[in-house]
């Protein structure tokens, strides 16, 4: 497994629990708003932490950290995804995992093996904007659909989110995404922040109290609904 980042500890990325962050490189979307762009676009020029030397630092946290977060990128991308997830399980570590969900087939047997403890998946945008959001023009929101749906069957913690930008996510978008993943377990809105690390920079957040407004609408048709990161 290429690994292009490691937050050693983090409070916020796994729910209820202390962990470290893998960043794995490369992504099949070009969301505009991404704001790891280096990760989807330069990963060729970026530096690559060795493999034995991330797992020469989870022995080590043994008894402080309790689970590891991997993220992109896009981790399902990564053929030996399977094998490097089942080492940190062996280790007694609980997996989290970020995902587009545009790779079901791997999810299915990351699920199916038993090995993962939490899913994040992102739901980048009401079903007729969903290309615009994730930067795909052909889309197959069918793939989509089918991790949402296998996702939403499985008995492990998961969560939905959706990074909200001004341009992309209106009202009538939210009431779609609400309708569409009604029911869910939880479901997170996160607004956008301009950085220097942007694919495309020049999109507005949306307020605290517009992104209140669309926590309104997501309750409708899911009862843990919440803004994440707002001030």
């Amino acid at each position: 497994m290429k690994i292009y980042g490691l937050n050693k500890t983090t409070l916020l990325d796994y729910p209820g629990h202390v962990a470290a962050t893998v960043f794995t490189g490369g992504c099949n979307f070009r969301c505009p708003y991404c704001h790891n762009s280096s990760l989807v676009t330069g990963v060729g020029a970026a530096e690559v932490l060795p493999e034995e030397e991330l797992f020469r630092f989870l022995d080590r946290r043994r008894g402080v950290l309790e689970g590891v977060c991997i993220t992109g990128g896009e981790p399902a991308l990564h053929k030996d995804l399977r094998n490097f997830i089942r080492k940190i399980k062996e280790m007694g570590y609980l997996v989290k995992l970020d995902t587009n969900g545009y790779q079901p087939g791997v999810l299915w047997n990351l699920l199916e093996e038993g090995i993962l403890d939490y899913i994040a998946m992102d739901v980048k945008g009401s079903r007729k904007r969903y290309g615009e959001a994730s930067g795909i023009a052909n889309m197959n929101l069918s793939r989509v659909e089918e991790s949402i749906g296998m996702i939403r069957d499985s008995k492990i913690e998961y969560e939905f989110r959706t990074t909200v930008v001004k341009g992309l996510h209106t009202e009538e978008d939210m009431e779609d995404i609400g309708r569409w993943i009604a029911g869910c377990r939880a479901y997170y809105l996160q607004s956008y922040r301009e950085n220097e690390n942007v694919l495309m920079p020049g999109y507005d957040s949306f307020d605290r109290e517009e992104m209140e407004k669309f926590v309104e609408i997501a309750r409708k048709y899911i009862d843990n609904a919440a803004v994440r990161g707002v001030e």
